[in-house]
């Protein structure tokens, strides 16, 4: 029984590589990709809140009176 003759095999295989990877270049080369869209500026409408201007303070559990 013969056989199989893999030498030829590298050359082949690197060749469709090489091929393939020229083929992809050249269809996405040819398609057009649409344009950045551009950011449209939203001014977000000021909310005043009544504490915006008044000093709170917070409490950290630690520092409250034991209970």
């Amino acid at each position: 029984m013969p056989q199989l003759d893999t030498s030829t095999w590298l050359i082949t295989i690197v060749s469709m590589i090489i091929t393939l990877f020229i083929v992809f270049q050249l269809k996405i080369s040819k398609h057009s990709f649409p344009k950045d869209p551009e950011s449209k500026y939203t001014k977000s409408p000021i909310i005043t809140t009544p504490w915006e201007k008044k000093w709170t303070k917070i409490y950290s559990p630690l520092s409250l009176p034991p209970q």
